[in-house]
């Protein structure tokens, strides 16, 4: 079955810094674009950060830019979102996203609470 598993999500402390991970099974993450995404309670499903096939690119949302670095570890079957310096504004269930073409693969989420 091919499926994203998150983890890594947690209340931390404002300030503070979290890895979050996504682990793919049932299929190689080589040939798929990696992003992730955030979900405010309420509001909309958001980009937040997205790697190329072969990890050269990297794209972040303002709200991010300085603060987060995605990576992939394809022999692993893992891509990665560190994350410092978080604020109250980045309390949300952050998900995995895997695509190529037409194909996508979307994890379950892992939620994230900053508390001031």
């Amino acid at each position: 079955q091919e499926r994203l598993v998150e983890s890594g999500g947690g209340q931390v402390e404002a300030g503070g810094s979290l890895r979050l991970a996504c682990e793919a099974s049932g299929f190689s993450i080589t040939e798929y674009v990696m992003r992730w995404y955030r979900q405010v309670r309420g509001q909309e499903r958001e980009l937040i950060a997205g790697i190329t096939v072969s990890g050269r690119s990297r794209i972040y949302d303002d709200s991010l830019q300085d603060r987060a670095t995605i990576s992939r570890d394809n022999s692993k079957n893992m891509v990665f979102l560190q994350m410092n310096n978080l604020n109250s504004e980045d309390t949300a269930a952050y998900f995995c996203f895997a695509g190529s073409g037409t194909i996508e693969h979307w994890g379950p989420g892992t939620q994230v609470t900053v508390s001031s």
